[in-house]
């Protein structure tokens, strides 16, 4: 259980780090600020946490198992999921809007 929680805050943090690239790249003069990054990173790999766990308690599996290849993929997948919850809440399409 703790290698998937693992992969799964592994699949958060990715793509925690995606959308901070994209944010990065879609303004002109964006500053880093460390712990604005460090804190989106551990809500990221959270995020994918309990999303992993989630899927793994509802009881889906793939080819028989939940490894934590699954859980990586899960993890990532539910950070996006939120993110586009949160676009849609709202109603920006893009952070250029």
């Amino acid at each position: 259980m703790f290698s998937v929680i693992i992969a799964a805050f592994g699949g958060g943090i990715l793509r925690g780090l995606v959308g901070f690239v994209k944010y990065q790249f879609s303004y002109k003069e964006v500053k880093f600020r460390l712990f604005y990054f460090l804190g989106m990173m551990f809500i990221s790999g959270t995020i994918g946490a309990v999303a992993a766990i989630s899927i793994k308690e509802v009881g889906f599996t793939l080819l028989g198992s939940f490894t934590p290849a699954l859980s990586f993929i899960i993890g990532y997948a539910g950070g996006d999921f939120v993110e586009n919850i949160y676009k849609i809440i709202i109603k920006k399409s893009s952070f250029n809007d």
